[in-house]
């Protein structure tokens, strides 16, 4: 699935979430390194395919899982991005969504945009940082830029331009290597979406 947020303005930016990892839906994972499935040869190829030739420059989040598919597309130059990494969890890394006390889940459950898992970031955090790197991006003289993220990274993105609340971020599904194509302006005050599919 591609879905296409074009905006008018002079940058196009690919953004893209990383192949399917190997992981029980069970466990909690933000910042937690896993595995990639086998199907991640084919995923890349079919992922290649759906874009340009060449890129001005590629950004990636520093996780392995999203480093391995900005690698295997073989755009040039990689800048890894701290502020492209998946929510912190915290101390919730790695366990199993039932193995979380039940008292601070559904705490954070109730306010996940200001509450963040014990020792790790509220999505707000998140939200912060991912502002702060499209305002970068805004003021470079890119032409056509790829990146290389995860789902919570692309939520901000589309929160961030579209300027919806971010309790609605979950109510959008991405998709393992799903592409979102947008466009931004100089100005902010001129993005806007004109096609969606």
């Amino acid at each position: 699935m591609c879905l296409y947020i074009i905006l008018s303005g002079a940058m196009e930016v690919h953004l893209i979430r990383h192949t399917p990892v190997n992981i029980s839906k069970k466990i909690c994972y933000g910042r937690l390194e896993v595995p990639l499935q086998n199907s991640f040869n084919h995923d890349m190829k079919r992922i290649k395919n759906q874009l340009l030739n060449k890129y001005d420059t590629v950004y990636s989040s520093p996780a392995k899982r999203c480093i391995a598919l900005s690698e295997a597309l073989n755009f040039g130059q990689i800048i890894e991005d701290k502020r492209l990494l998946e929510l912190d969890f915290g101390d919730w890394e790695g366990l199993e969504w039932d193995e979380i006390d039940k008292n601070l889940l559904n705490h954070w459950m109730e306010d996940f945009v200001n509450i963040a898992p014990t020792n790790g970031e509220s999505f707000n955090q998140m939200y912060l940082r991912i502002s702060n790197f499209i305002e970068m991006l805004r003021n470079k003289e890119f032409n056509e830029v790829l990146i290389v993220s995860h789902s919570g990274v692309i939520r901000c993105f589309l929160a961030y331009l579209l300027k919806f609340p971010l309790e609605n971020s979950f109510k959008i599904p991405v998709g393992f290597h799903e592409q979102y194509i947008f466009k931004i302006e100089s100005d902010p005050l001129f993005d806007s979406i004109v096609k969606m599919k």
